[in-house]
C-alpha cells in the first residue's frame, strides 16, 4: 500500500469510480445543500433536513451500497466498504454519515437483517433501505458501557409479550429515528430466561411508554444522540429480534468486522487533519517565510504522515484478512487501538501546527480534534482494546 493523501484504486476501477462519485458528491451537491441551510457542526438540524440526502443517495447508488444485491445494495467487499468510509470521514460535510447510512440508516441497522423475520424486515428493515424510515441503536446505559452486563433495562413478560422499562442514552441517531434496535435484560420467567438473559427487540419510538428525549451533547457539538425512556412500555413477541436470550449475541455481534469498519472514518479525519496542516504550512508566513520551513513544523508533519500511513496499512491488511473468510480478532483490537491513538496525536499536532487558527470554536480543525479525541473512547475505549489484546495473547 502506497502512501498517499488522494487514495487511488487503480487495481480496482470499479471501486475508484465509487470513490470518485463519492467526493464529487460530498464536495459538490452535498456542500451546496449545507450551505443553502447554513448548516454547522452544531447545528441542530430535524429529519426533514436528512430525508433528502437519505433520498438522493440512495439514487446515486451510495446508501447501503454495502448489502447485497438483492438488498439493492452492490455487495462490496469490507476492504471497498472502508474506502468509502475513510472519504466520509475525510469530509467536512455535516451530513456526510448519511450518505452510506450510517446515520439512522442501513449501516446503522448493521447485521440484524440475519436475525430479521418476513415481517420484521417488511415493517422495519425494508424502510430504512428505502430511506423511508430510519432507525437507531440502544444498548449503552448510564453506568452500563463497556460492562453491558451491568444494564438494568429489563424486559418483563406480559402475556405473550412484554413490558420494557428503562433508560437508554447515546443512542446515535435518535432523535431522527422511527424504531430502535433494542437490548434488555430480562426478567425472570417461567421460560427460564433469568437476570443473565438478554434479548434484543425492534420498539417503535411512538408507541406508549416510550419517549425520546434531547440526549447529553457530546464534545463535538452535534445533537445527535437521545436518550430512550422506558416506562412500561409493551412489546409483543413480533418486536423481538432473534430468540431469547441471544441480545448480546445481536447487540455485540460481528464485533471484529465493526471494530475495523469504525477504523476508515478515523483515518479520514486523520488524512484530513495531516492535508489542512501542509497546506497551513505553506502559505502561512512567520517571519517573511512559510511556516513549513521550520524544522519544528517539517518534524511534526513528518510524524503525522508516518502515522497515517502505519494505521492505514495496519486496517486495511487486516480489512483483507477479513475479506478472504478469517477472523482477524486480535489486529482488529490492535488496529482500533493504534488508529484512535495515532489519528489523536496527528489531531493534536496540526492544532498546534495551526496555531492560534488552530483554537478557533467553530474551525475545521476543532472539529477534527474533538471528533478524533472522542473515537478513543467511542466503540470501546482504547483500555479495553488492551484488554483484549493482552486477553488474546495470553489464551492462544
Amino acid at each position: 500500500m502506497s502512501f498517499a493523501l488522494t487514495p487511488t484504486y487503480d487495481d480496482n476501477p470499479k471501486l475508484q469510480s465509487l470513490v470518485e462519485r463519492l467526493r464529487e458528491y460530498l464536495d459538490g451537491e452535498l456542500a451546496a445543500y449545507e450551505a443553502g441551510l447554513g448548516l454547522t457542526q452544531e447545528s441542530h438540524y430535524t429529519r426533514e433536513t436528512l430525508e433528502p440526502v437519505w433520498k438522493r443517495s440512495r439514487e446515486l447508488g451510495f446508501y447501503g451500497i454495502h448489502l447485497p444485491t438483492e438488498l439493492g445494495g452492490q455487495n462490496l467487499t469490507f476492504t471497498e466498504l472502508a474506502a468509502l468510509k475513510e472519504e466520509v470521514g475525510a469530509s467536512p460535510r455535516v451530513l456526510s454519515t448519511s450518505v452510506l447510512g450510517d446515520m439512522g440508516g442501513p449501516l446503522r441497522a448493521g447485521s440484524i437483517f440475519q436475525y430479521a423475520t418476513e415481517h420484521q424486515m417488511e415493517k422495519y428493515l425494508l424502510p430504512v433501505l428505502r430511506g423511508e424510515k430510519a432507525c437507531c441503536f440502544s444498548l449503552t446505559e448510564n453506568d452500563a458501557g463497556s460492562d453491558v452486563r451491568g444494564m438494568l433495562t429489563t424486559a418483563t413478560p406480559d402475556g405473550a409479550g412484554w413490558r420494557l422499562n428503562g433508560h437508554k442514552v447515546f443512542s446515535s441517531a435518535g432523535p431522527f429515528a422511527d424504531f430502535s434496535v433494542l437490548i434488555t435484560k430480562m426478567a425472570s420467567s417461567s421460560d427460564g430466561d433469568g437476570p443473565d438473559s438478554y434479548s434484543a427487540f425492534l420498539v417503535d419510538l411512538d408507541a406508549p411508554g416510550c419517549v425520546v428525549a434531547e440526549g447529553d451533547v457530546p464534545m463535538s457539538g452535534q445533537h445527535i444522540e437521545a436518550d430512550i425512556i422506558l416506562d412500561d412500555c409493551y412489546v409483543g413477541p413480533e418486536q423481538l429480534l432473534g430468540n431469547v436470550g441471544e441480545g448480546l449475541r445481536i447487540g455485540l455481534g460481528r464485533v471484529t468486522v465493526n471494530r475495523l469498519l469504525h477504523c476508515p472514518t478515523a483515518l479520514g479525519g486523520a488524512r484530513r487533519a495531516l492535508e489542512l496542516s501542509l497546506e497551513y504550512s505553506k502559505t502561512r508566513q512567520v517571519q517573511g517565510a512559510p511556516l513549513a520551513m521550520l524544522q519544528s513544523i517539517q518534524h511534526k508533519l513528518a510524524d503525522m504522515a508516518t502515522d497515517y500511513y502505519a494505521a492505514r496499512s495496519m486496517t486495511y491488511d487486516a480489512l483483507a484478512a477479513l475479506d478472504t473468510g478469517a477472523r482477524p480478532r486480535i489486529e482488529a483490537f490492535m488496529c482500533k487501538l493504534f488508529v484512535a491513538e495515532k489519528a489523536f496525536t496527528i489531531a493534536d499536532h496540526a492544532v498546534q501546527i495551526h496555531g492560534k487558527s488552530g483554537v478557533i470554536r467553530g474551525s475545521e480543525i476543532e472539529s477534527l480534534f474533538q471528533r478524533l479525541r472522542m473515537f478513543r473512547i467511542l466503540t470501546g475505549s482504547s483500555e479495553i482494546q488492551k484488554n483484549g489484546i493482552a486477553h488474546q495473547l495470553l489464551t492462544t
